[in-house]
């Protein structure tokens, strides 16, 4: 279903009839990523809830223009109120990866009103060091000039082959090429600009903010993941009510690697509340 945000469109998908009744749960995609990443998990979670997924902006059917405030934390933030607020929600279970799971939390660290549960699979709270942040806006604006001087196929041979992804050469050629498809649909000027908008050292740093969070938060890293399994293990002591779940033999991306072992842990830890 596509939204008119102001002159924007923003793609919605639904995994399931929507009945007001149920709890909602919205699923935020990663970098390069788009809605129907999330179908195979949302659809093994139970018919309980209303299941939905974003196209970022700049990703999949959403729009991706060319001015890159629209892609900004605080734009952002309007976009998924708008989405709440059109289809009536009051609160909601928010689940995002990688950069949609950093969307997530800038989201909920502004409109902790809107949340009753969150999950970041794979995410960070931003960068807190100056000169750190610095060198992320450097080597985002790189890839971002890569991207723009390259065909989509080319980066996203680059992006796959990133060592962070390394895990995933270990999936079947058949779903890594289905992988590769999906990601060449989007507009090199949408990917572009979310570096540009929303990289990790664009982002505000979030650490500050976490502990003003009272809602209950899941934490997920694949085992192989060393960096961000790291990363949130020393994030989760900064919340009030947060645990954190490592899933063995998973990398970075763990609901595409290990979609099963997740779906376990988010219903276990959606069927407390």
């Amino acid at each position: 279903m596509l939204l008119s945000y102001y002159d924007i469109k923003l793609n919605v998908e639904f995994f399931s009839e929507f009945n007001p009744k149920n709890k909602s749960i919205l699923f935020l995609h990663g970098f390069t990523g788009c809605a129907n990443d999330w179908k195979e998990v949302a659809e093994k979670i139970g018919p309980e809830f209303n299941k939905i997924a974003l196209d970022l902006i700049g990703h999949g059917k959403s729009d991706s223009p060319g001015v890159v405030k629209f892609y900004k934390s605080d734009e952002s933030n309007e976009q998924i109120l708008f989405i709440l607020n059109h289809f009536e929600i009051d609160k909601l279970i928010l689940c995002g990866y990688s950069m949609g799971g950093r969307t997530a939390l800038r989201f909920a660290s502004t409109h902790p009103e809107k949340i009753s549960t969150l999950i970041l699979e794979s995410t960070s709270a931003g960068i807190e060091n100056e000169a750190e942040r610095k060198s992320r806006i450097k080597s985002d604006e790189t890839l971002a000039n890569f991207i723009e001087s390259h065909s989509i196929e080319e980066f996203v041979e680059k992006w796959m082959g990133l060592e962070i992804f390394k895990s995933q050469k270990a999936l079947p050629k058949e779903k890594i090429q289905k992988l590769k498809n999906a990601k060449s649909k989007n507009l090199k000027i949408g990917l572009a600009n979310s570096l540009r908008g929303f990289g990790t050292g664009v982002m505000p740093y979030l650490g500050n903010e976490l502990k003003k969070m009272n809602f209950p938060i899941l934490l997920i890293t694949g085992e192989l993941d060393e960096k961000f399994t790291i990363i949130n293990g020393d994030l989760v002591k900064y919340f009030k009510n947060a645990e954190h779940k490592i899933i063995p033999d998973a990398g970075h991306n763990v609901h595409l690697e290990k979609t099963i072992e997740l779906v376990s842990v988010i219903k276990e830890f959606l069927i407390q509340f």
